[in-house]
């Protein structure tokens, strides 16, 4: 009893269980790009069962079967630790503003697997399947500021305008993030081969995609300018590394682009797409508006 006390009391153990959550929902991420780039999204064919007979997939689905079935399952892992990051808030901190947010994280995360079961249901409509993927960056966003909050990290009070760069930042890459469902909504791995498609041009909407990216990433160029009188910051030092993961992820982008989709590449481009939404969400939380300027 003293070991299950131990492991959900004290800020260490809340900041570990933060942490996990955060990790959770970037990694689930990762899990359903593995579904969608093996052909697995309809390895198992209804929800909230595997199959009309089973919750468990049959022999004779496959490894398809077996790949779609153990993304399901990891929804459990992803409770468990809401749950946790849950409990030792409320035991160290107690009711308060992280309070709420990691309750909110855990409602979201059955809601999640809600969509999920639509996705299925709507033979992996692209719209629907965009929906899924987007809530789950959603849930990385406030798991960063739970983490924030956790480690009672104070954002830098900046002036106006490099406030209102980090906040377009943050919602040119939510922005760039959303079309770039598209692009996979419209390209040749969505899931199953007889999955529907959004019926766009593929080149029309990679070449958006890309658009929508290099903005973003000029507004983290001009988030690194305007935060340049705030040397050492929090704000400063987040925006490098979102800056770091843009770069990156646009490499990995445009290589897997020429190379015509090989799926490790593929993957690798989906790894960096959570990196991505933490880094973005951390240079919108690291910085608040100056108090000097009237505004709390």
């Amino acid at each position: 009893m003293d070991f299950l006390t131990k492991l959900v009391t004290g800020q260490r153990a809340m900041r570990a269980w933060l942490w996990a959550s955060l990790i959770c929902n970037m990694g689930i991420i990762v899990t359903g790009a593995v579904v969608r780039l093996t052909g697995s999204g309809l390895g198992c064919p209804t929800w909230p069962k595997c199959t009309d007979e089973s919750y468990v997939p049959h022999p004779e689905l496959g490894l398809h079967g077996v790949i779609e079935f153990g993304n399901r399952t990891l929804t459990f892992v992803l409770m468990i630790a809401a749950l946790g990051a849950f409990i030792a808030v409320w035991r160290t901190v107690g009711r308060g503003k992280l309070w709420a947010l990691t309750l909110g994280i855990g409602l979201g995360i059955p809601f999640q697997g809600v969509i999920g079961g639509f996705t299925v249901w709507s033979q992996l409509n692209p719209f629907v399947v965009a929906l899924h993927l987007l809530l789950s960056v959603a849930l990385v966003v406030l798991c960063v500021w739970a983490l924030f909050l956790g480690y009672d990290a104070r954002p830098t009070p900046v002036a106006r305008l490099p406030r209102l760069a980090a906040q377009v930042t943050f919602a040119l890459t939510m922005l760039s993030i959303w079309i770039g469902t598209v692009v996979t909504g419209s390209g040749p791995h969505a899931g199953d081969a007889d999955a529907p498609r959004t019926g766009f041009e593929i080149e029309f909407v990679a070449r958006l995609h890309s658009l929508s990216a290099w903005a973003a990433v000029a507004g983290t160029v001009a988030c690194l300018v305007l935060f340049r009188a705030y040397r050492g910051t929090l704000a400063r030092r987040s925006t490098w590394w979102l800056l770091a993961a843009m770069l990156l992820q646009g490499l990995i982008g445009y290589i897997q682009y020429f190379a015509g989709l090989p799926l490790g590449v593929v993957i690798l481009h989906m790894i960096g797409l959570p990196i991505v939404a933490a880094a973005a969400a951390a240079v919108l939380f690291s910085s608040t508006r100056s108090a000097s300027e009237g505004i709390s």
